[in-house]
C-alpha cells in the first residue's frame, strides 16, 4: 500500500491476511458542474430567503464575510463567486465588505497564503482582517453554560454576517463548520478555551450531534452573533465538493452533517490490535497539532494495550507553543492528563489528545521529526514506514490483527460494540 505523506507518498507490504478492514471513506464522486451547485444553493437556499433577497431586504452597510484559515483546506474559488455576485447585483459597493479569517487562536496568514487560498483578484480588490483572540473584542454576556462571550468587534458591529465552511468529522465538536465560524472561529481566548475544555469529558464518549454540549454552546454563540446567511461545503477525499449547503446557519449545517456522516462514519465490527493511520498528507500533516485528529480516530479503532503506526509528515514541527511547552515538561503522560483537568490551556488541549492516547497504547510516528521531539511525546520513532510494520511484526510474534486508516484525519472508526 501507498499513504499520503507530506505532498508525496510512503509505501509498505504487509501480510493482507493481518488486515481486518481498509477504512476508506464512502466516497461520493465530486459534482460535474460544483460552481453551478454553489449558485443554486445560494439561490435556493435551506430555511432562508436567498440571499439577494436578504441583502435587498436588509440594505446592509457594513457585511462580515468569515472564511476558514489556511489549516482548513477550503474550495473558496467555487463557494465565494455566487456570495460576491449576489452582493454585486445587490448593489453594495466592495469596500463595504470585510473578508475576516476564523484563526481561532492560530496565527495569521502572509499575503502569499491568502492569494493562495482567495486568489488574486479577491485578495486585491476586498480587505482582509485577521482575527485576534487576544485583540479588540466585545463581552456579549454569558452563554447558558456561565461561559462569557466575547467575540471580534467587527463581527459584533457588522450589520450582515456570511459565514462559509467545510463540514467534516470533528474529534469532539462531532463535526466541523456551521457554527465553528463564530466559536472558536471570531471568539476569545477564554471563550475559546472554556468551550473546548469539555473536551476532557466527552474524547472518547461523543454523544449525538444534536446532544454535544460543545456544539450546542457554539450554536448559541452563533444565535447570539445573528449569522444572516451560510455557505459550507462537504468534500471528499480528492477535495472535491459533493454537496453545497446554504441559508440558515443550522437547518443547512444539520442536513450537511447527514451527508458528511455517511461518508466518514466508518462501521467497524471489532476494534484490532494495530492500526495503520496516514494523517492524509498536506496539509493535514503540516504539524503534529493538526495531525493529531488521525490519531485519535485510530485510537478509536485500536484495542486496548494495541500499537498505532501514525504516518504524518509535520513539516513545521509540533505547530503551536503551549502544546510544546506541555510536551517538554510533562515527565509522563498522566501528567497531561491531571494538568488539563487543573486548568484548561488552548495548546495543552492536544497534549492531553495526545498524552491520552499513548498512556493506553503504543504510538509510532512516521515523521520528519527528530527522534528526541518525538520522544517527548511519548512515541517512539522509526526510520521508515516498512521498518515500524516489521517490528509490529515481530512485536505481535506474526499473531495480530490490523486495521488501516488512509484518510485518517477524515474517517472515523464507529465499532459495533459501542
Amino acid at each position: 500500500m501507498e499513504l499520503k505523506y507530506g505532498r508525496s507518498e510512503l509505501s509498505f507490504s504487509i501480510d493482507e491476511k493481518k488486515v481486518n478492514k481498509i477504512l476508506k471513506a464512502e466516497e461520493k464522486p465530486g459534482l460535474e458542474e460544483p460552481l453551478a451547485a454553489a449558485y443554486e444553493a445560494v439561490k435556493n437556499p435551506i430555511g432562508s430567503d436567498s440571499l439577494l433577497d436578504l441583502l435587498k431586504e436588509k440594505k446592509p452597510e457594513d457585511i462580515v464575510i468569515i472564511v476558514n484559515d489556511v489549516t482548513r483546506p477550503t474550495p473558496y474559488s467555487i463557494m465565494l463567486t455566487p456570495i460576491l455576485e449576489a452582493i454585486q447585483e445587490a448593489r453594495i459597493a466592495k469596500d463595504k465588505v470585510t473578508f475576516i479569517v476564523a484563526t481561532g487562536v492560530h496565527d495569521r496568514h502572509s499575503d502569499e497564503q491568502n492569494i493562495e487560498i482567495f486568489g488574486e483578484e479577491i485578495h486585491n480588490n476586498y480587505k482582509f482582517l485577521h482575527h485576534d483572540c487576544d485583540g479588540e473584542l466585545v463581552d456579549m454576556g454569558d452563554l447558558k453554560s456561565g461561559n462569557n462571550f466575547k467575540v471580534n468587534k467587527k463581527v459584533y458591529d457588522a450589520d450582515f454576517v456570511i459565514t462559509t465552511g467545510v463540514i467534516l468529522p470533528h474529534y469532539f465538536a462531532g463535526f466541523s463548520g456551521g457554527r465553528k465560524s463564530i466559536l472558536p472561529g471570531v471568539a476569545g481566548r477564554q471563550t475559546i478555551e472554556n468551550n473546548h475544555s469539555r473536551m476532557v469529558e466527552l474524547m472518547g464518549h461523543l454523544p449525538p450531534q444534536k446532544e454535544n454540549p460543545v456544539s450546542l454552546e457554539m450554536i448559541e454563540a452563533a444565535e447570539k452573533v445573528g449569522v444572516d446567511f451560510i455557505i459550507n461545503v462537504i468534500t471528499n477525499s480528492d477535495r472535491e465538493i459533493v454537496k453545497v449547503t446554504a441559508g440558515d446557519f443550522k437547518e443547512a449545517w444539520y442536513e450537511g452533517i447527514e451527508i458528511s456522516s455517511s461518508m466518514y462514519h466508518i462501521p467497524l465490527n471489532e476494534k484490532a490490535d494495530v492500526a495503520i493511520v496516514s494523517s492524509g498528507g498536506f496539509p493535514r500533516d503540516i504539524n503534529v497539532y493538526q495531525s493529531q485528529k488521525a490519531l485519535d480516530h485510530a485510537d478509536h479503532g485500536t484495542k486496548k494495550g494495541g500499537t498505532i503506526i501514525w504516518v504524518a509528515e509535520c513539516s513545521e514541527g509540533l505547530g503551536e507553543k503551549t502544546f510544546k511547552t506541555w510536551m517538554e515538561e510533562a515527565e509522563e503522560p498522566e501528567d497531561n492528563v491531571k494538568r488539563i483537568k487543573e486548568k484548561f490551556v488552548i495548546g495543552g488541549h492536544k497534549a492531553f489528545a495526545i498524552s491520552k492516547v499513548v498512556k493506553d497504547k503504543e504510538v509510532i510516528l512516521i515523521s520528519d521529526l527528530s527522534k528526541d521531539l518525538t520522544e517527548k511525546m511519548f512515541i517512539k520513532k522509526k526510520e521508515s514506514l516498512q521498518v515500524a510494520v516489521d517490528y509490529v511484526e515481530e512485536k505481535y510474534d506474526d499473531d495480530y490483527s490490523c486495521i488501516v486508516l488512509p484518510q485518517g484525519s477524515l474517517t472515523v472508526p464507529v465499532v459495533s460494540s459501542d
